[in-house]
């Protein structure tokens, strides 16, 4: 069983390790498992990206986006929605952990008990990441144009350092929204709105 492998002095800033050929994706997710104050991806070259647990403001944003969703969800009924705890092997081989993502419940039902219960081998329909004052901005677009290029059909990048929006689509212009009241998810995800006041405004 693996224990516990990263170090004290590196808990406290984003860390990427080289890709390791011999670790298997069972040794992957037991990493995880003994590390679990952490947040632990991995690129499609097999490298391991280590994130310490982020900052008390940008984890209350990430709470009221996640109520938000979660809320909708419940009432239109199609889908599952994961926070950031949910990690996902896309076809590319990566696995990644959105700030919080949505399954359409036909293909959430495809998958066997095993496969739920580890990194399910699939791309959210639906994925939104909220940029951390330590997130580099090339590094969550890249991000998000996995998630586009891996099967999401909708996805928002959204930035309280600039109070910024960008919304993804396959196959479309990343559309870019400044200092918008609400999300729609309209026409991919119909009735879904979200507030983000209590995104932009810091606490008090």
């Amino acid at each position: 069983m693996l224990q516990t492998i990263i170090p004290p002095t590196i808990r406290t800033a984003r860390w990427q390790l080289a890709p390791d050929p011999a670790l298997s994706d069972e040794e992957f997710l037991e990493i995880c498992r003994a590390n679990p104050d952490m947040r632990v991806e991995r690129t499609a070259e097999g490298a391991i990206i280590i994130m310490p647990p982020v900052g008390a403001e940008t984890s209350q944003r990430n709470a009221d986006l996640v109520v938000q969703v979660g809320a909708w969800s419940k009432r239109d009924g199609t889908g599952h929605l994961f926070d950031s705890s949910g990690g996902f092997t896309l076809p590319n081989g990566a696995t990644r952990s959105p700030d919080a993502s949505w399954i359409r419940r036909e293909r959430w039902a495809t998958l066997t008990p095993a496969q739920k219960a580890a990194f399910p081998p699939l791309c959210p329909d639906f994925v939104i990441e909220l940029r951390s004052p330590s997130d580099r901005l090339p590094t969550v677009q890249l991000k998000m144009e996995e998630y586009m290029a891996n099967g999401a059909v909708l996805g928002w990048l959204i930035d309280p350092l600039t109070r910024s929006v960008d919304v993804y689509r396959p196959d479309r212009l990343v559309e870019r929204l400044e200092r918008p009241a609400e999300l729609r998810g309209d026409p991919e995800l119909p009735g879904l709105v979200v507030d983000l006041a209590g995104v932009w405004e810091s606490e008090e």
